[in-house]
């Protein structure tokens, strides 16, 4: 079915068809004006901005209409000087959103690459050899600034906890969220932060299996193939890892197993309308439940922390201030992450977050000057390649 547009002024007719809209060669901009223009007749007006052969500018409405009929607006056009303006506000309101999406990229690159390389540091190279207490630092701050988001600043609004059971089933998941987060920690007074990454990277091989054993959902024979690169890569970059510990690739194996199997219990647990949380509500009833779990635990695991923390501030006071910036780092990662999940669409969170871990690999190499071997990044590329394709195939299966 053809509709057909008359533009004015001056005259022309464009006609849209089942193929498309064939529009003129010289239009530049065009601004939905529906509300603009009162009309029963219209189906949709749109202001094209356009140049002619002098190179003056000149105004034109589009309007098109039921098949067989156009309409002609009055002229000039537009009755009102202001929409030119209009236009050029929402282009440059376009301009503006677009750069507070970049800095919202930058700043989860920034907080999430901050907070592994400053964990790295203190874990490994300062010699703060505490990391159940380091994740409890971490919550604490998670708790109160979680707290002040929602409660006070109103970013998102607050949604409670319903039930009893409801409350239990996040107690259960910050459990498996505390294992992952300690087990990430530990993994790093062992390990370089490069191997780290790409052990983390395996993350939807272990979605995959924990999803198919608790729930027996099957994907589809091509999804599960694109995970064979992911396995192969890690097994490539173990072996020709020069600082490979095998303690440390046991628990960060164990810490990435823990952080897919929290993903699957969180579909599980919390898939009822009623229960459903947005991940900055999850966190705020979360992080206070680990902080629970954590503090007999650094007070049994890590004797006398407390008392060796301060004897440290007297020496160095700058470890509190390491402390107290990782802790609010933590906190900015679900900040970020949350905000650029909420700004753009899920292929571009995919291909941003696979970007991630190269970025945090490369400069993590540049700061701690680990020694990498050529065997180690052809695995990790082989992992990353892995995660790429297997990202794709469920976005077919779907």
């Amino acid at each position: 079915m053809a509709q057909i547009a008359l533009i004015a002024p001056p005259t022309f007719i464009a006609i849209t068809t089942g193929m498309g809209k064939h529009e003129l060669s010289y239009a530049r901009k065009k601004v939905n004006l529906a509300s603009v223009v009162p009309s029963r007749k219209m189906e949709k007006a749109s202001l094209f901005v356009s140049s002619n052969s002098g190179g003056e500018r000149s105004r034109s409405v589009a309007v098109k209409v039921s098949e067989g009929g156009a309409i002609s607006l009055p002229q000039p056009w537009p009755p009102q000087k202001g929409s030119e303006d209009q236009i050029e506000g929402i282009n440059r309101m376009k301009g503006s959103n677009r750069f507070f999406t970049v800095a919202l990229v930058a700043a989860w690159y920034s907080s999430n690459i901050g907070v592994l390389l400053l964990n790295k540091y203190l874990l490994s190279n300062y010699g703060f050899k505490y990391p159940i207490f380091l994740t409890m630092c971490h919550m604490t701050a998670c708790s109160l600034l979680s707290y002040v988001a929602i409660a006070w600043m109103k970013l998102v609004p607050l949604q409670t906890i319903r039930s009893r059971v409801q409350f239990f089933k996040i107690s259960a998941l910050s459990l498996v969220f505390c294992v992952s987060v300690v087990f990430g920690n530990i993994s790093l007074r062992y390990l370089p932060v490069s191997f780290n990454q790409a052990i983390g990277a395996t993350t939807p091989f272990f979605t995959a299996v924990f999803a198919y054993l608790m729930t027996f959902k099957r994907e589809a024979w091509l999804t599960y193939l694109t995970l064979v690169p992911v396995v192969t890569g890690v097994i490539i970059a173990s072996g020709g890892e020069p600082s490979f510990h095998l303690f440390g690739f046991i628990i960060c194996v164990a810490a990435t197993g823990a952080r897919a199997l929290k993903s699957v219990l969180q579909g599980i647990l919390l898939s009822s309308e009623g229960e459903k949380l947005n991940s900055m509500n999850l966190l705020l009833y979360m992080a206070p439940t680990a902080v629970v779990f954590l503090l007999p635990a650094t007070l049994i695991m890590e004797e006398n922390v407390v008392g060796i923390t301060l004897a440290l501030a007297r020496d160095d006071s700058k470890i509190i201030w390491y402390l107290l910036f990782n802790s609010a780092l933590a906190y900015f990662v679900n900040l970020t992450n949350f905000l650029v999940t909420k700004h753009t669409s899920a292929l571009t969170l995919q291909v941003l977050g696979n970007a991630k871990g190269a970025v945090a690999v490369v400069v993590s190499i540049l700061i701690f000057r680990n020694p990498v071997s050529v065997t180690g990044m052809m695995g990790y590329s082989l992992t990353v390649f892995g995660v790429i394709l297997y990202s794709e195939a469920k976005k077919r299966s779907k």
